[in-house]
């Protein structure tokens, strides 16, 4: 059985690491290459670094800070935020990320998911979905640029079409669950689970190890994002480990 993978988000806005809830009230959490370092040491599988400003400045991501941080990882490498092009995702992987993300850009243009599979293979192209619940609905909607835009399109039929322009991950995040450290939206991964047969990474709403078990258990996620409980000290990556090995999950013990 392959093993779940515990994934530390690096969200920076201006060249700082922030955290907010919801996608807003935004609070310095660090340096981001500081913090990278700090997690890989801690025993997370990877880091993933999304410059959330880029795309609503329309810039490319800060290659600087991509970098400084790639410079102290022995981790495997994701970085995100406006990348809008075949170059740009080029220069993002020369700067040292192992894995390219992209939401707005790939939405908008989604040939741009098949250009950059085709130059590094789909292992390295997550496509990432930031999807918030309908009212009155059991459906959810893909919102773009930051998660400040709708786009009125379902979750599930985006995620099918990304995988067959050869997305190697999906990247799915909560927007009604991001930082309220309530719990991952088990619902809204298992479907996106059932409705791809590529890697799914949940994101949104950890706020203790339980909430890990029932997202891999319950939403079948084959990884897990977190910012604010590893950010701010909330928990330890190697106890949440072995509370989930203890669970029967199967995971890299870092210690």
């Amino acid at each position: 059985m392959l093993t779940k993978r515990i994934i530390a988000c690096l969200d920076v806005n201006a060249g700082r690491v922030v955290k907010g809830v919801c996608f807003s009230d935004l609070r310095d959490a660090g340096d981001p290459a500081e913090l990278a370092r700090r997690h890989a040491e801690a025993g997370v599988d990877e880091i993933v670094l999304l410059d959330i400003s880029a795309t609503r400045e329309a810039r490319a991501t800060l290659l600087d800070v991509v970098r400084r941080s790639g410079r102290e990882l022995f981790v495997p490498f994701t970085v995100g935020g406006g990348i809008r092009s075949l170059n740009e995702a080029a220069a993002v992987i020369e700067a040292g990320a192992d894995k390219v993300a992209i939401n707005s850009a790939a939405f908008k243009s989604p040939e741009l998911i098949s250009d950059i599979a085709s130059r590094f293979g789909s292992q390295a192209v997550v496509v990432a979905v930031d999807a918030k619940r309908v009212p009155r609905n059991k459906d959810w909607e893909v919102w773009i640029a930051g998660g400040s835009k709708a786009t009125g399109v379902d979750v599930l039929t985006w995620v099918k079409e990304a995988e067959n322009r050869g997305a190697g991950e999906i990247l799915l995040t909560s927007m009604d669950r991001d930082g309220t450290q309530v719990g991952f939206d088990c619902e809204l991964t298992a479907q996106v689970f059932s409705s791809v047969h590529i890697p799914v990474i949940a994101s949104g709403g950890a706020g203790r190890p339980s909430h890990f078990v029932d997202v891999f258990r319950t939403g079948h996620a084959d990884a897990a994002l977190a910012a604010s409980i590893f950010h701010y000290g909330l928990n330890s990556i190697c106890e949440l480990k072995h509370k989930l090995a203890a669970e029967q999950i199967p995971v890299r013990l870092p210690c």
